[in-house]
């Protein structure tokens, strides 16, 4: 009889071993997504001073953290509570089976589960989280396997940053920052216990929406520290007793969503898993500077909407006059407005607002949307003629002409005209460009010709212009970013630069990819100090008045084009280069009231000014290149060079009609 139970037994162990050996066979190759670890991380973008901007991610937001960088007091608080032999079993704890066995039996279904923190991980990363019999079996197998690969701190580390602690933290790191702003090291003992014992429950203890039963949890684990001698009696007595500060952060941190935007777009085609790839981007961006952008845009779009209430409720007397006429739907819903700010001897951009609202409108007019610059465009055709030989003192004509064309067979004539209809007559170029003055720029651009100019254009990155005189008002397309590009000749000196946001990118390994300027020699900075020197006058006494600041030479040029549909104002200091636009995105006209001297320099005028408050140390003062000459012209000191002499000084003498009768001006 004993040799037929012993022969039986035998047949039932060989049976069951034979039955394990084929089911860890089946599952065996699973154990390969716990060795080979490698989850979705979140990549995070970082301001030029190291201050967060945002936190980018897929489905899982997690911050990763290498074993040798968890604190040995979470280590301990998070064994305590849940696997106390962890150091000691081999993936299992036969006497904690042994245990929760007796209460199964005793409830007759599975109640407690005696997971070591080995089979824990496994559980998360493999298998499903049901209680049943078969589940239990293969995370022990795949348990035991685990701990012949892999140290218990390989293991630790993997469960640190795999297990989901609520409020859609996945991984200690994240839910550190995340709860209590800190990192890790800087936890004190009970901020440990609330993170480490969140995994048994992350929902019911997420300390944001339960902090009384998050609290109970958390001494449960002091409690159990004090028990095993791991934290004495006056730490344990301060840590119960201890209520920490939890904050409700949000999951993407997205301070400048415009910049992010547009980080992704160039990132993403070298980058492509950018969002699970765990990287840190540093950003040229400052976000100081950002904010500073962000409340100028404001400042020339509440212009706007003020300056067109006044004209509503002028005009609409039947109004009540406690009703704003903005809000009641009196004005178009389509302005906007840009502005982009940046470094002018590298292209660092430090601020760039593409909309009013990211929310209402994510699209960014910086990059994206592409407007006539109007006359902004006309510092690069003066440069043009100043490089040809022309002088700031050159004479040129402000008088009408009327161009004959054909379109399609039909003739038809241009009658070009001065902002205010008027004519100057004789006046130089500085004065020209300073006042703005469309016929003279006209007659300018025809003495050249047009082939010369767009051969100007070009050298300063404007293409795909049309050959014909319309270049002359700015009657082409160019993006706010490009745009900049074009004028950090004038800024920077002659060198122009290519503006770019990413400084450098740090892989989830360390390695770290380092960007660097991009340079173009366009001209000479004696040249273009010529050019510049005009343009601080169009901010002292010009068309871009209201764009000076007090305290910081500054320099630049309005933009306005026909019947108002755009305004720009393009400048810069010794140091910083800002360009602000405003329009409305469907293309229609502003007001008249409208244009670049009295919407968008007032915007530019405010970021300076802002700017100069928190950054009091830039440089103040342009500095005049060695090789520019200087005389007395009429009174007043005029800036020369070889390339671009002083004319001869003569007397203008007036045109006469064809009765031989003065016209006057």
């Amino acid at each position: 009889m004993m040799k037929y139970i012993f022969t039986l037994i035998l047949i039932v162990a060989v049976g069951l071993a034979a039955w394990l050996l084929q089911l860890y066979s089946d599952i065996r190759h699973d154990i390969d997504t716990v060795v080979n670890y490698n989850p979705p991380k979140t990549t995070q973008f970082y301001d030029k001073n190291g201050k967060l901007i945002a936190n980018i991610f897929d489905k899982e937001h997690r911050l990763y953290v290498k074993y040798e960088d968890i604190p040995a007091r979470v280590v301990e608080a998070l064994v305590a509570i849940e696997d106390t032999q962890f150091f000691e079993h081999n993936g299992i704890n036969p006497d904690a089976i042994s245990r929760a066995i007796i209460k199964d039996i005793k409830a007759m279904k599975l109640v407690e589960g005696a997971s070591t923190l080995t089979q824990q991980l496994i559980k998360t990363l493999i298998l499903s989280r049901e209680k049943k019999l078969l589940r239990k079996i293969k995370e022990a197998l795949l348990a035991i396997r685990l701990e012949t690969i892999l140290t218990k701190e390989e293991i630790l580390e993997r469960y640190l940053n795999q297990v989901y602690f609520g409020h859609g933290y996945y991984g200690i790191k994240t839910a550190a920052w995340g709860y209590f702003k800190k990192d890790l090291y800087e936890l004190n003992i009970k901020e440990v216990a609330i993170l480490v014992g969140l995994p048994k429950a992350p929902s019911f203890y997420d300390p944001t929406r339960n902090l009384k039963f998050t609290l109970s949890r958390a001494n449960q684990v002091v409690k159990r520290m004090n028990t095993l001698g791991w934290v004495n009696k006056e730490e344990y007595e301060s840590a119960v007793s201890y209520i920490p500060t939890v904050y409700d952060e949000t999951l993407t941190q997205n301070k400048a969503p415009y910049i992010i935007d547009y980080a992704l777009k160039i990132l993403r085609p070298d980058i492509p898993n950018i969002r699970t790839g765990g990287y840190k981007i540093n950003l040229t961006i400052d976000l100081d500077a950002q904010e500073i952008a962000r409340e100028s845009l404001k400042v020339g779009y509440d212009g706007i909407l003020e300056r067109d209430a006044k004209l509503q409720k002028n005009k609409l007397n039947n109004v009540d006059s406690n009703k704003n006429p903005v809000e009641e739907g009196y004005f178009v819903n389509s302005l906007n407005g840009a502005i982009i700010s940046m470094e002018n001897n590298t292209g660092k951009i430090l601020a760039l607002v593409g909309g009013i609202n990211y929310k209402k409108s994510p699209f960014n007019r910086v990059v994206q949307s592409r407007r006539q610059p109007g006359s902004a465009a006309k510092p690069f055709l003066y440069q043009t003629a100043l490089n040809l030989g022309y002088s700031p003192a050159s004479q040129l004509v402000d008088i009408g002409r009327t161009y004959d064309y054909e379109v399609n067979g039909e003739k038809k004539k241009w009658q070009p005209k001065n902002y205010g209809g008027k004519f100057k007559g004789i006046l130089t170029l500085r004065e020209s460009l300073t006042k703005s003055r469309n016929l003279a720029t006209i007659n300018l651009v025809t003495e050249v010709g047009i082939a010369d100019m767009y051969k100007g254009l070009e050298s300063f990155g404007i293409t795909n212009v049309p050959r014909d005189l319309s270049i002359t008002l700015g009657s082409f397309s160019i993006s706010p970013l490009d745009l900049s590009k074009a004028y950090s000749v004038f800024s920077n000196n002659g060198i122009q630069v290519t503006p770019y946001m990413i400084n450098s990118i740090t892989n989830s390994k360390g390695e770290i990819t380092n960007f660097e300027p991009i340079e173009k020699y366009v001209d000479s900075p004696e040249q273009i100090f010529l050019g510049k020197s005009i343009l601080q006058d169009v901010v002292t006494r010009g068309t871009g008045r209201r764009a000076a600041v007090q305290g910081i030479e500054l320099a630049g040029k309005t933009g306005t084009t026909n019947d108002n549909v755009d305004a720009w104002f393009c400048g810069f200091s010794p140091t910083i280069q800002t360009i602000a636009w405003f329009g409305n995105d469907d293309n229609t006209p502003m007001r008249r009231s409208e244009g670049g001297g009295s919407t968008a320099a007032p915007a530019f005028s405010h970021f300076f000014k802002k700017y100069l408050e928190i950054h009091p140390e830039i440089e103040r003062n342009f500095k005049m290149p060695d090789n520019v000459k200087t005389s007395i012209i009429n009174g007043k000191k005029e800036y020369y060079t070889d390339t671009s002499p002083l004319p001869e000084i003569r007397i203008p003498i007036a045109p006469q009609n064809l009765d031989g009768e003065t016209i006057e001006f």
